[in-house]
């Protein structure tokens, strides 16, 4: 599998190259290439298959050859062993044609668990095994970042650098943001909206001068003053492609709770989304075979994208007190 960007201009990469970028070059986002397609017979056969073992089905032609199947399976069991229900997203009937896809049962109890959990073990297992150190920069509005920070938590290689808008976050997600216990995790506050986060994090991608170190050499004396390598910058948020992948199983699980398959019906998806990363997975899981009738985007007043689209306003608003 190999990934393009968005813009057409940088040169197509596989997954662990991207996955340690983040955005490409030219500035724009990567996608794949080219999308799988899964006939209905072989999405019936996922049926039974516990959400770890459904995931390794969905995501292994997005990983290609750069983990091998058995390392994949042992990183996707552990992200999972922590969340509080045996299915990870249980599916309840509100009525015969409604259900509610529980997402919120992660270590932060926010969706985004379900991918993250998953981006910290993979960022690790590409980095031990150079033997590199990344930093993770992220901003949010809230349940990104202790999401993220509970994800990365536990990496050996990892330092992550969260930024939130003062003040501007819930009580709970600023709490949950600023107690996760670890060395290597970080919690910034900054006076300013969450769009100010976010042009910080742009800016440091664009000039990545501030990080310390080199990409190797010697000191000439057999190493006894080896520059240390330079770290890599790693984004954490939608614009980094694994999270989006991780996003897809869920669509898949959905449908196979649901019979959808066997009886020929397709389905509809009402998503709560802000940036249309969540709605974007459940567009590829459709693309790649999914029976989706309908995408409905749900969203509140951060309506950045669903002005963009509908009326060509992509200004922001007044920031508020």
């Amino acid at each position: 599998m190999k990934y393009i960007s968005t813009r057409g201009e940088a040169p197509p990469q596989d997954f662990k190259q991207v996955l340690l970028s983040g955005m490409a070059p030219d500035g724009g986002l990567y996608v794949p290439q080219d999308l799988p397609r899964l006939s209905a017979d072989e999405i019936e056969s996922w049926r039974g298959l516990s959400y770890p073992d459904l995931a390794l089905e969905v995501i292994t032609p997005f990983i290609g050859s750069t983990i091998p199947r058995q390392d994949l399976q042992a990183i996707l069991n552990a992200a999972y062993a922590g969340f509080a229900h045996p299915e990870v997203t249980p599916l309840r009937a509100l009525d015969p044609r409604h259900h509610l896809l529980e997402l919120f049962h992660g270590p932060t109890l926010a969706f985004k668990d379900i991918a993250l959990q998953v981006l910290g073990r993979l960022l690790d297992y590409f980095l031990s095994r150079d033997r590199r150190r990344a930093v993770v920069l992220g901003a949010t509005s809230g349940d990104t970042g202790s999401a993220a920070l509970e994800g990365c938590r536990h990496c050996g290689m990892v330092d992550i650098f969260i930024l939130h808008p003062e003040a501007r976050v819930s009580e709970v997600q600023r709490r949950q943001m600023t107690t996760v216990p670890g060395d290597n995790v970080f919690n910034l506050a900054v006076k300013g909206s969450f769009d100010d986060c976010q042009r910080m994090v742009k800016a440091a991608f664009a000039d990545q001068s501030f990080l310390t170190g080199s990409d190797g050499g010697d000191g000439g004396d057999g190493g006894a003053d080896r520059e240390t390598a330079r770290p890599l910058l790693i984004a954490v948020n939608s614009i980094n492609w694994a999270r989006i992948m991780m996003q897809i199983v869920y669509y898949f699980a959905a449908a196979l709770k649901l019979d959808a398959l066997t009886e020929s019906q397709a389905l509809s998806f009402s998503v709560p989304t802000g940036n249309f990363g969540d709605i974007y997975a459940g567009y590829l899981a459709h693309r790649m075979g999914l029976p989706v009738e309908r995408l409905i985007v749900a969203t509140n007043s951060n309506d950045i994208l669903h002005r963009f689209i509908s009326t060509n306003d992509y200004s922001a608003p007044p920031l508020s007190h």
